[in-house]
Order: structure tokens, then sequence, then C-alpha cells
């Protein structure tokens, strides 16, 4: 079998070059004191065996001579390293992470050297986002909503009072590597036994971590290192929140308010406002710290009013958005959310966000431009949502930046490396 040797160890950063150079340059003027010697021999009047006319192909011009023992020393180093690199991880500590040494030093030093992005959100919109950053850098922070009260997560809030896991779980497992065992059990959803039916192992997971440890964030700091994710996943708060809108209400009818983020899309009108109770929640120290030190800010993408909002409600971390130096972008979903956004275009959800965090808080917003995907909804889907129209005009309160982004396979949603790649192109050329 032909040894290939893996091309990360001459990625940049990787320092490694620097030593292979060294170590050729060490075989170089090994091979010059050998040869100062045979010249030595020769010289002497030394009589070789007959056979060594054969074994240094003296019968072939000098310069074919190099060009081929050349070509036999570099594949001879590249075998080499190739069997060093496999002779050392098969001692390294056992890790759930494939592939080679090249590919473990790789995401370390990425790790070391990436830049620091911080994603705020919840919902599959923010893991999807996560699943195609964790590609570009570890330097990771997801920010996640804690006031959905819906499914297992709500059960669970009302029976044992931990804040929501179901948002945070979802971004743990997106952070982990895809083929890890333990990410794939984190999504186990049971499907019967009374009192398990809908919930997932990740949800109990972290639900009883909370009551070992005695508060939520470490809870979540321990199911991370379970999973040995790429980055870390911290709540905004650590309070008890729920989210509250008020409704758009026909003129002469009676005001309408909707307690609880899973009853907000079913109320049967445009939401006017959302807003938190307590209104105040102080925020979660870590979650302020890494906006301060971010490059890259990204909210969403996610449900407008019912993912990324309850997060800038937050009045601390939002006024740390505002306040950064970093690189800060709007990712727009690729089609409305039913009960929420309907009939909203790309311009109407800028407008939305930025009635509550201020015209001076987000740089960029991306938004798809791919509308061909439209005709292939699920039936489940058709008229219900549709592909968000990218309807800027010369009032758009802030630049747009249009790719294709969506998923083939599923044009509800963002695909994760189309969309990584677009966010990190952004930041190089910021």
């Amino acid at each position: 079998m032909r040894a290939k040797l893996n091309p990360k160890w001459f990625y940049p950063g990787m320092h490694v070059k620097r030593w292979l150079l060294l170590l050729l340059v060490g075989i170089t003027l090994a091979a010059l004191g050998v040869s100062f010697v045979l010249r030595e021999l020769y010289t002497v009047g030394f009589r070789f065996p007959a056979w060594t006319y054969y074994v240094t192909l003296q019968f072939w011009p000098r310069w074919v001579r190099a060009i081929i023992l050349g070509l036999l020393s570099g594949a001879c180093l590249l075998v080499a390293l190739k069997q060093l690199s496999r002779s050392l991880i098969s001692v390294l500590p056992a890790s759930d992470q494939p592939g080679s040494l090249a590919d473990l030093v790789y995401q370390q030093r990425l790790g070391l050297s990436g830049p620091r992005i911080v994603a705020i959100g919840g919902g599959h919109g923010l893991s999807t986002l996560l699943s195609g950053l964790k590609q570009h850098t570890a330097n990771i922070t997801a920010i996640v909503n804690v006031a959905d009260d819906g499914g297992s997560s709500g059960r669970l809030r009302r029976e044992f009072g931990v804040l929501p896991p179901g948002d945070i779980r979802r971004c743990i497992a997106a952070l982990a590597e895809q083929e890890s065992l333990m990410a794939q059990l984190f999504e186990y959803r049971f499907d019967q036994g009374e009192g398990l039916r809908g919930h997932t192992f990740g949800n109990l997971f972290i639900t009883a971590l909370n009551n070992i440890t005695g508060s939520f964030d470490q809870a979540v700091k321990a199911a991370s290192d379970v999973l040995a994710v790429r980055g870390r996943v911290l709540p905004p708060t650590l309070e008890d929140v729920t989210l509250v809108a008020d409704l758009q209400v026909p003129v002469g009818a009676a005001a309408q308010t909707i307690r609880g983020e899973s009853l907000i899309g079913k109320g049967g009108h445009p939401i006017r406002r959302v807003f938190l109770d307590p209104p105040e929640p102080a925020a979660y120290p870590d979650a302020v710290a890494a906006i301060k030190q971010a490059d890259l800010i990204i909210l969403g993408p996610g449900s407008l009013f019912t993912s990324i909002l309850p997060v800038l409600l937050v009045d601390e971390v939002r006024a740390a958005i505002c306040e950064s130096r970093a690189l800060r972008v709007y990712v727009c979903n690729v089609a409305t959310e039913p009960g929420e956004t309907d009939r909203f275009g790309v311009q109407a959800h800028l407008e939305a966000l930025l009635d509550y965090v201020g015209h001076d808080c987000i740089d960029f917003a991306l938004a798809n431009s791919n509308r061909d995907p439209a005709d292939n909804f699920a039936p489940e889907w058709k008229g219900r949502t549709e592909i968000v129209p990218f309807d800027i005009d010369e009032a758009c309160p802030m630049q747009v930046v249009a790719a294709n982004v969506i998923n083939p396979s599923n044009p509800l949603r963002h695909d994760p490396q189309k969309l990584a790649r677009e966010l990190m192109r952004l930041l190089r050329e910021r």
C-alpha cells in the first residue's frame, strides 16, 4: 500500500516546516561529509569492488544520477514521516477524534491561532452555524438563548427548576466531532417510556449535572468536557427568565400579551414587541467577557423574536456588542418563521432587529441570494413559509451582503459550510 503524506503538515501555523527544513539541512551535511570521505578514498587509489559500479549507477551521466538519487531521497523522507506519524499516534492517549497525527496537530494549532468568534442565538439555526464554523477555528463561544419553555426543555424546567437545556445541548453536540458516539448519544430522543418519551439523553444529562454540580453553568461546562467540544457554550444569564410578547391586534380589540416562548408564534397576530420577565436579568460574566474579546460577533441564524432577541434583551450582553470593535454580522434566516416573521423580507428582519439593538451595533447583514429551492419545500411546509425575499432598497439601514448560503437538501435552513465560508471571507476582508 502506497504511503501518502497528509498535506496538513505543510499548512501555515503547524510549526513543523521549520523542523523539516532543519532535518533536510542535517541530512545534506551528512551526505556531504560522506562524499568527502569517498572522494578521499578515490584520490588515494582505493579500489572499490566491481559491483559498486552498478550500485552507484556510474553507467549514467552524473546529472541523471543526481535526479534519481534526489527523487529516491525525497520518497524515503515522505515515507519515513508518514510512518513516524503512524507510530507516534499509536501510543498517544485514546481519542475519539479520527484522523492522523497531522489532523490532531492541525486542530490543536487551529485552536491556538484561529479567530475568536462569538455566535449568538438558539435553536437549529445556531447549531447549524457552529457545525460549519468549527472547521475554521476552535476559538468559538456560543451564547445560547435560555428562555425556551417548550418540549423536553420546558418539562425539565418546570419539574426540576433547571434552565432549559435543549438549545445548549444542541450547540454542544454541534461543536463536538460529528463521528463522536457521545455526540450521537447526546441527541438521542426517547420515543417511548413513561416519563421518558420526548426527552433527549443530553437534556437529562445536563439536568443531572446541574443537580450534581449545583449550578447550570458548571453543568454545561462538564457536559462540554465530556464531548471535548471545539469551543465554549454559555448562557447569557443564569436567571430564570420568561419571554413575553405583546401582539399587534386590530384597532378596538383588547390588548393581547403572550407569556412563554413556545406560545408566541401561535398568537394569531403579528408581534409588536418582546421583552423578558424579569426585565433586567444579570448577564453571565463569561458571556460578556467573550464578546469583549471577540474578533467576529455573529447574530443568528435563528428565530428572530424567540431565539436571537431573548439573548439581546439581556442589557449587558447588548451593550457589550454595541461597544465591541469586532466585526458584527447579522445572519438573516433563509425562510420566514410561521407566526413570527410571516411575509418578512430581508429589510423587515433588519428593521425589527435594529429596533432593539440600535443602528450602530451591527456592521453587516448576510442574506441568502438563492430563491430556486423554494419549490423543494416538504409538503407540510408549503403555504406556511417562503424563502425570505431579498428586497433591499436605498432605505436599508445597513450594508447587506448577498450570497447563496442555502442548503439545497433542506431549503428551510442554511448550509453550514457555505455559511461559515462567507462569514470567514467577510472577516478576512475586514
